[in-house]
């Protein structure tokens, strides 16, 4: 079916085009000023503007050790939270979906809630928990707590796209002899694809540059975020900070973006149907 065009938009005052440019600045400054002193030529101090620039500050990152370890701990327990994130958020959403039971409302609300919640919050209580159980800190248990809320991105995208699904698909491939496996595989895989594809790709960006409840988790490991914490109290690591930062910048703007675009325009795809 062809959609039909849109009339033309009025143009926004004056004063809500300022207020969206000032927040824009309010926003992204902060992340120009660490790509501007990530080349600056003086290592210890942040005078403006920066007394001349260079790019050494990159070689110097890219050959530190434990930079590389902490981005490989980083990278595993993200690719790790966002795997056990899909298959339990894609099974919560499709047990509130499909199901009906007391207190439904109730366990929507419980799954979303420890994203809600404050990060040193949820820090503390995965920690009490952990230690209560004598289960030593380790990169299992920085695991442990970043599925704690990756599951919450999965679940509200699957939970959507469900929502914006038919449901007598299902029951039409029920109808013409499909067994559960091939319902799924062959109907509702393909429907909340992009969905899943979303959600992952959020989830990854969350758990990539988590540190509050890593601090309470990880015990003698140390992710990026938490190696870029700790550069941040000798002033003259401070350029070799920032160049890390832009790479955890760069790295979590992919996937945020990516998940941006599909879901965006799975949304017009639908409104256009």
């Amino acid at each position: 079916m062809r959609s039909k065009s849109l009339p033309d938009q009025p143009r926004a005052p004056f004063v809500v085009w300022l207020g969206a440019v000032g927040a824009l600045l309010f926003l992204h400054v902060p992340v120009w000023i660490i790509f501007l002193y990530a080349f600056t030529t003086d290592e210890s101090t942040y005078s403006f503007p920066p007394p001349g620039l260079t790019t050494r500050w990159f070689g110097e990152a890219f050959a530190r050790g434990d930079m590389w370890d902490a981005l490989a701990v980083s990278l595993g327990v993200a690719l790790i939270a966002t795997a056990v994130a899909l298959v339990l958020g894609t099974l919560a959403a499709a047990a509130v979906y499909r199901s009906e039971f007391f207190g439904r409302d109730a366990v929507s609300f419980l799954l979303v809630l420890p994203i809600a919640l404050p990060g040193i919050a949820t820090g503390i209580a995965l920690r009490s928990t952990i230690a209560s159980l004598n289960i030593p800190f380790s990169f299992w248990t920085i695991i442990i707590g970043h599925a704690t809320f990756c599951v919450v991105t999965v679940y509200n995208n699957v939970l959507a796209r469900f929502r914006r699904s038919s449901g007598s698909m299902i029951e039409a491939s029920m109808d013409l002899g499909a067994d559960s496996w091939q319902t799924f595989r062959h109907v509702v895989l393909p429907n909340i694809a992009t969905a899943l594809l979303a959600g992952g790709m959020l989830a990854f960006a969350l758990s990539f540059d988590e540190i509050i409840v890593t601090t309470f988790t990880a015990g003698q490991q140390e992710t990026l975020p938490i190696w870029i914490f700790s550069q941040l109290a000798r002033p003259r690591e401070r350029p070799v900070t920032n160049v890390v930062a832009m790479l955890v910048f760069f790295i979590t703007l992919v996937p945020i973006y990516l998940a941006q675009r599909l879901t965006s325009e799975t949304a017009d795809t639908e409104g256009k149907e």
